[in-house]
């Protein structure tokens, strides 16, 4: 069956759901078709999930960190506890997110969607006619294309794994391999980490890595670098890993953390002539593909920003605005403040140290061990490093990192600070309550 309709958005993570919902309720007759989960990645095997799993982690540690300074037992991890208040998140979000659509006068679609030559959808048995396509299908874990790879897991299994096994193994150095480093070892299993390099979460500053790498070996996690797994064996007790040279390791469970890739294959963007490189669909600065009525969002972009959900939203909001011409320029990114959520957590945004240390007739910076502050002396912080990045000639802040227990949050300070230019001066002029992380941000200047 032929339909008609102003605008067909193609998957229904964040970015997809984000615009759908803001069309329709800005007059347009929307439909969007989803393959998998309602929601998308994020509600239901990502970043929210992996949060919950985090928040058993963090309250050990702060057990940890204040033994015998008040307390004295140190909680285990239940996993199928955990898994099970994990559940009580995840189990609602697809009917949730489909009543949310259709609430919203969206009509939903479930098949698999591809192009067809005559510049519409195929779903299933219907046809779906449209003055503008915006392709929101996200990503999904890679594989290395090694002998054995069908033994591999992703990060969708080990949020759902039933059990923590003894031994798991985590091939890949990325910020989900360190994600699950800290939550696995938490609850109590011995955790591998193979990197084929030595230069695991390049996008991040090296210093802070090391350090990350420190307090996780303190936890027990084993780093093999330089270490290039070519094959992987079953048998009975679980899986052998190896390399080309004398590498052998045995693990009950081997996930594959390499990274993600666009989710293109099915759409057959051919037929309708949008453009694409292996690191996802091309775009304009009005996210416009090289077909001038089908956009494009969220992860399953090309693009130099990070693919992130909150990344995702800004596109979406923006898409919204350009297609209901409420905004003609093109997009702008603000700063982009990248995690990862580990044990402890690592974030940055801006300007990095490296290349402040290239450019030192532009940028100062400055590092610090932040261990002794009151905001982190409090709860016994094992590290805590801050790295800040300023410009020489304005004296502001245009870059930071930093490593310890509340980096989420700082990173968001930092972030706020740089986008609204915020000098030395403007910072004193305010007020937070005291003593707190946002308390300390003066200090940061002297």
């Amino acid at each position: 069956m032929k339909k008609h309709f102003d605008s067909v958005v193609i998957g229904s993570g964040v970015a997809g759901m984000g615009v759908a919902s803001s069309l329709a309720a800005a007059g347009k007759k929307v439909a969007i078709i989803e393959e998998d989960l309602w929601g998308g990645t994020c509600p239901n095997r990502g970043c929210d999930p992996k949060k919950v799993l985090l928040s058993a982690v963090e309250a050990r540690d702060k057990a940890i960190q204040l033994q015998n300074k008040g307390l004295h037992t140190v909680p285990e991890i239940d996993w199928p506890e955990l898994m099970a208040f994990k559940e009580s998140f995840t189990r609602p979000v697809p009917e949730q997110s489909k009543d949310s659509l259709q609430s919203s006068d969206v009509e939903t679609f479930y098949g698999s969607a591809s192009f067809t030559p005559r510049q519409t959808v195929q779903v299933n048995e219907d046809e779906l006619e449209a003055d503008q396509f915006i392709i929101a299908t996200g990503a999904r874990p890679s594989f290395l294309d090694i002998e054995g790879k069908e033994h591999f897991l992703t990060s969708n299994d080990f949020l759902s794994l039933p059990e923590m096994p003894e031994t798991i193994t985590l091939v890949g150095g990325g910020y989900i391999a360190f994600e699950f480093a800290a939550i696995a070892s938490a609850a109590g299993a011995e955790v591998h980490l193979i990197q084929h390099n030595d230069r695991p979460l390049k996008a991040f500053d090296k210093e802070l890595v090391q350090l990350l790498m420190e307090q996780l070996k303190a936890r027990g996690v084993h780093f093999h670098l330089n270490t290039e797994i070519t094959k992987i064996t079953a048998d009975e007790k679980g899986f052998t890993l190896s390399d080309d040279s004398d590498f052998r390791l045995h693990s009950d469970l081997v996930f594959c953390t390499t990274g993600r890739i666009p989710n293109t294959e099915t759409l057959h963007l051919e037929n309708v002539g949008v453009e694409s490189d292996k690191k996802g669909i091309l775009v304009n600065e009005f996210l416009q593909t090289s077909n001038s009525s089908i956009f494009a969002l969220g992860d399953v972009l090309s693009k130099s920003q990070p693919k992130l959900t909150p990344v995702s939203s800004f596109e979406a909001n923006y898409l919204v605005s350009y297609l209901t011409g409420k905004n003609s320029q093109p997009i702008s990114y603000p700063s982009i403040p990248t995690m990862v959520f580990s044990a402890p957590k690592l974030a940055q945004v801006g300007v990095t140290a490296e290349t402040a240390e290239n450019n030192p007739s532009k940028y100062e910076s400055s590092t610090i061990d932040a261990t002794n502050w009151f905001s982190y002396s409090r709860s016994n912080e094992p590290v805590s490093t801050i790295k800040v990045v300023t410009d020489k000639q304005t004296g502001l802040l245009v870059g930071a990192a930093c490593l310890n227990n509340e980096a989420d949050e700082l990173i968001n300070y930092f972030s706020r600070m740089i986008d609204q230019k915020m000098s030395a001066e403007e910072l004193t002029e305010k007020v937070f309550a005291y003593p707190t992380i946002a308390s300390d941000l003066s200090y940061f200047y002297s």
